[in-house]
């Protein structure tokens, strides 16, 4: 079985499933001529121990028939697109087309990458710096990942305990497939190892504070650490992640790196040098940033806060509120039909209100509903008032 991990809550800590991984082999390759034109496509399904093969028939003048299996992997249909990509490119098509809706579904900063950072990025191009670099990264940003972690996380790293990858998606998947095998199950201590993706680290709200689960007692061995520069840099398109961890793990993870995409761009490289030359967590350039997200995140549990039942819980840190507005489930809606579950809310709101919102069963609760707060404050103003509008009509059918 397998499955895809997403965090939208700071310092996400995920054991490690080892049932997570499976073993499958290719189908074996059909070759035909090279000058074959297809004019014609027939389909056949045929089962075989759990596996889906598809074949297409071909026909080309003056050739024979020639059938080309087109089976995709059972690892293909085990994985299921992340929800929160398709609704945003949805929602990123309409807008496209005309149609004003606000999109408050990626987890992306609106702010631009800090001048600094990116002048770092250009003077790389202009400098010549654009050919590969060792694949696990850069030995300048990886001592500078090195002093990071000490400095602001208390957990101690040399530069070959580190690798820099393409976001810190890629450093998580490589690390799943680094520890996970065939028929392994999740362990109990002493054989548990933990995956903390502390991404949002930086954005957090006081009173809360981020601790970092390898700093933990006894857990620096049985912990890979993963952060990246996409959220509190507001530097999403470049691309740029990191795993830390003991060296047999991170050797492990640089060998399917290899193969997979070898190392990271170098122009985002050394833009992750210059971000993490800013000041402790980012200096003023991220702490400008947080105040805004703190801003916005106040606006909307007070005026969300006022609608008949729903209810939340004050988000500490990221730029996420996750609702619960269940209470709807049940109600209909002229011209839509019956509010059945979080998707069909979302899909209401996107149709009536044009606001994209997160189905809450993305992440697992389905009584809920993701919005992301990392737009401006005058987007969020217009989104609530369009949300209120449209559920206006509505009343909720659960006792709150």
């Amino acid at each position: 079985m397998a499955t895809s991990l997403q965090s939208s809550a700071p310092a996400a800590s995920v054991p490690f499933s080892r049932q997570l991984c499976s073993g499958y082999r290719s189908s074996p390759s059909v070759s035909f001529p090279h000058s074959l034109s297809l004019k014609s496509l027939k389909t056949t399904t045929v089962a075989k121990s759990s596996k889906i093969s598809a074949v297409v028939k071909t026909e080309s003048s003056g050739l024979e028939q020639t059938e080309v299996d087109i089976s995709l992997s059972p690892r293909v249909n085990s994985v299921k697109p992340s929800k929160t990509l398709v609704i945003n490119d949805k929602a990123t098509a309409l807008a496209q087309a005309g149609v004003p809706v606000i999109r408050l579904v990626a987890g992306e900063p609106d702010f631009d990458t800090p001048a600094a950072i990116a002048e770092a990025g250009i003077n790389a191009i202009r400098e010549g710096y654009t050919k590969y670099t060792p694949n696990a990264g850069t030995l300048e940003l990886r001592t500078a990942i090195c002093h990071k972690l000490q400095e602001e996380n208390g957990i101690s790293y040399t530069p070959d305990q580190i690798v820099v990858s393409n976001g810190a998606k890629q450093s998580i998947l490589q690390a799943v497939y680094a520890v996970c095998s065939p028929g392994d199950e999740v362990a109990k201590h002493p054989r548990l190892l933990v995956l903390s993706d502390e991404i949002y680290e930086h954005i957090i709200y006081a009173p809360a504070t981020h601790t970092s689960f390898a700093s933990l007692p006894g857990m620096w061995e049985r912990t890979l650490t993963v952060n990246g520069f996409s959220k509190a840099f507001a530097m999403t398109g470049w691309r740029l992640g990191y795993i830390a961890g003991p060296k047999h793990f991170i050797a492990a993870c640089n060998k399917i790196q290899s193969q997979f995409t070898s190392g990271a761009s170098s122009i985002a490289q050394k833009a992750g040098v210059a971000a993490l030359d800013l000041g402790f967590a980012g200096g003023k350039a991220v702490s400008t940033m947080v105040k805004a997200f703190r801003e916005r995140r106040d606006f909307l549990v007070k005026s969300l806060g006022e609608l008949e039942g729903v209810k939340m819980s004050e988000p500490q840190g990221a730029f996420y509120l996750f609702i619960d507005c269940s209470a709807y489930y049940g109600s209909e809606a002229e011209g839509f039909g019956k509010i059945e579950n979080s998707e069909s809310l979302c899909g209401y709101l996107l149709d009536k209100a044009q606001v994209a919102l997160v189905p809450g069963d993305a992440f697992g609760d389905d009584s809920c509903i993701r919005i992301s707060y990392s737009a401006s404050l005058t987007t969020l103003k217009a989104a609530v008032q369009r949300i209120k509008k449209a559920l206006l009509p509505l009343r909720p059918v659960v006792p709150v």
